[in-house]
């Protein structure tokens, strides 16, 4: 068992790797409360363990310089990982 309770996870990649039947690699960061990341990790999970809960924040627009943003781009999917 990987994890002991719910963890946010903000995803940057979703693996094609041959696993197990509803099985999955993920690449991302482990965020706090405050949705900060606090962690790069890639987990093994069981799809029916993770809840989509909202998009991570852009982070660009935490300061007040604002670079160029490309229309329609959006930061990871964050998820709950278990149940």
């Amino acid at each position: 068992m990987q994890f002991t309770s719910p963890k946010l996870f903000r995803v940057i990649r979703v693996h094609d790797w041959p696993t197990y039947d509803g099985w999955i690699w993920l690449d991302g960061y482990e965020l706090n409360a405050a949705g900060d990341a606090v962690e790069r990790r890639s987990v093994f999970v069981q799809l029916s363990g993770l809840r989509q809960i909202g998009k991570a924040p852009d982070p660009r627009t935490r300061n007040s310089r604002r670079p160029g943003v490309t229309p329609g781009t959006t930061s990871g999917r964050v998820i709950r990982t278990g149940r």
